[in-house]
């Protein structure tokens, strides 16, 4: 009781209110906390009275005695002269705020919310500009300029701003046609209660068809990508078909980054949509009234099939919320639709949903890479090549135990591979550049296609040094090209010519051959006679006289 105020007090709090006195204003001139004032004019404003003080009470008796509310009163003299002060300051503002209540019309709810603004002599002015789409800024500038107003710009701000809180508009229902739409949304589920007394948390997974209400339920563990996905499959199979749209809440397995104009959604989620032929609209972030219908479909759930209910597996929950959906939930007659809800699914929804696809969506890991320095990415601890133009650049990488595929930041395929084991490398020809495929890798077929681009005698002379020598021939092609590119190609030619002609399947032959410019080899003609070679039938007669003079005795 020793809190409550003396109803002077009060009434000039209600005074001064009225008379558009600021609350701290207020508190200042009564001597009291602005909580106080705060709160009865609260109370004035919701149209309860405030707590008057019991007469007799023990706050009437210090009043009257001479103390003022909020004033401490003492036997000192400084105590007793703020006591005086206060009761008189109290006496004159009560006498001056009944005396403005008794002039002033009864003040209403709406009227003490707000204080009379500078813009109310061009209310209709304003509402005109509204209408026409006018920004409350431009509204401010025509004011001054055709008006000559002289508030500020917020007062035309917080003017227009009241004028649309005074004019809400309704909500408007938007109802679906038959298979076009269906909502999703997760909740808590009853906890697991294990042999061993252990309780484990679930999550209740629920989707309703916007038009008839049918809807499926599925409990899990986690709420992962994986998880709503399998859930939503195994939805579509118990509806036996496909809606055109999925709208559906801000979660963080499906939505990556939240945005009513352009969202992030996770992109195993949409290869989802599109092996379903199904379109994800995610609602506006913090605004449940966008999915209304499974906002409370979840709790129906809850209230209705899993309220006091205690299950000691995940499948005994799912099997409960099955038979619940068909035995309770689809015999209902829906509030809103006015029918039963199953006789409606399969008459009028069922029809009109999309087929189901051939084979059920493959469900995979999924990462974000980034390709490494050597142009592969790091998948299950094996290492994939990508094409290079992705050298560090992010992609995302699939696997599902059998292969592994890549895809760039528009989920376009850029490469697939088989799954390597742990440790195990997997390089496709076409990812390795260009520029870092040595002549040796190329192979002699590819070197003596460089070198009769050189000439027709160099041509020659490597095939000569690959017959010759073998596999060691491929290194001094190599250097014969590398010589190819450091001299002009006809002396490379007359090199190639005279080392063929020796027969040299030496590099260094050529070496030498570039540096002197020998001459070529002269091939000279066996001669028959000649003025100092004899003819052979004379050799012949020596020989025979030869013979007989040893023979004779």
């Amino acid at each position: 009781m020793a809190n409550q105020l003396k109803m002077a007090t009060i009434d000039a709090i209600l005074g001064l209110y009225q008379r558009r006195w600021s609350i701290r204003r207020i508190a200042k001139e009564l001597g009291i906390h602005r909580g106080t004032v705060a709160r009865h004019i609260r109370l004035i404003r919701q149209g309860s009275k405030p707590a008057r003080a019991p007469i007799g009470s023990e706050s009437d008796r210090s009043q009257d005695a001479g103390g003022a509310p909020g004033l401490k009163t003492g036997h000192s003299g400084e105590g007793a002269h703020e006591a005086k002060i206060g009761q008189a300051l109290i006496g004159s503002v009560a006498t001056e705020a009944a005396a403005a209540a008794s002039f002033a019309p009864a003040v209403t709810e709406a009227e003490l919310k707000r204080q009379p603004s500078l813009c109310e002599p061009w209310r209709q002015v304003i509402l005109d500009k509204l209408q026409v789409g006018l920004t409350a800024q431009r509204i401010w500038q025509d004011l001054v300029r055709e008006h000559g107003f002289g508030g500020k710009y917020h007062s035309v701000r917080r003017f227009v701003q009241h004028l649309g809180q005074g004019q809400p508009l309704p909500f408007r229902r938007m109802e679906c046609a038959a298979g076009d739409e269906a909502q999703v949304d997760f909740g808590s589920g009853i906890p697991i209660t294990g042999p061993d007394g252990q309780r484990r948390r679930t999550h209740v997974f629920r989707i309703v068809l916007s038009h008839s209400r049918k809807g499926y339920s599925e409990v899990v563990y986690r709420q992962t990508t994986e998880e709503f996905l399998r859930c939503l499959e195994n939805a579509f199979w118990h509806f036996g078909g496909v809606p055109r749209v999925l709208v559906l809440d801000n979660l963080k397995a499906g939505v990556e980054q939240p945005d009513w104009f352009d969202p992030e959604l996770n992109p195993k989620l949409r290869s989802f949509g599109e092996h379903h032929g199904l379109a994800l609209m995610p609602t506006r972030p913090r605004t449940p009234r966008h999915k209304g219908k499974i906002e409370s479909g979840v709790g129906y759930v809850k209230k209705n099939a899993l309220k006091g209910c205690v299950f000691a597996s995940l499948e005994e929950q799912n099997r409960h919320l099955l038979d619940w959906e068909t035995t309770v939930a689809d015999r209902r007659i829906h509030g809103t639709i006015r029918r039963q809800v199953g006789q409606v699914f399969g008459e009028v929804e069922r029809p009109a949903l999309q087929p189901l696809p051939v084979t059920r969506f493959p469900f995979f890991q999924e990462a974000r890479r980034t390709v490494h320095r050597d142009g592969h990415v790091e998948v299950a601890k094996a290492y994939y090549s990508v094409p290079p133009e992705y050298l560090g650049h992010r992609v995302w990488v699939r696997w599902d135990g059998r292969l592994v595929r890549i895809f760039n930041e528009r989920l376009e395929q850029i490469a697939v591979h088989l799954q390597r084991e742990p440790g195990r490398f997997s390089t496709q020809r076409p990812h390795i550049a260009t520029e870092k495929i040595s002549d040796l890798e190329r192979g002699a077929a590819w070197l003596l296609h460089k070198a009769k681009r050189v000439g027709r005698q160099t041509a020659a002379w490597a095939e000569s040094v690959i017959q010759a020598r073998g596999i060691e021939g491929v290194r001094v092609l190599q250097g014969l090209l590398s010589l190819a590119r450091q001299h002009p190609h006809e002396n490379v030619e007359k090199a190639c010519e005279i080392a063929h002609s020796y027969a040299s399947h030496r590099l260094r032959t050529v070496r030498a051959l570039l540096q002197r410019q020998a001459p070529k080899q002269e091939q000279l003609a066996f001669m028959d006679e000649h003025v100092i070679i004899r003819n052979l039938s004379d050799y012949a007669r020596l020989v025979h006289q030869r013979f007989q003079k040893e023979a004779a005795p």
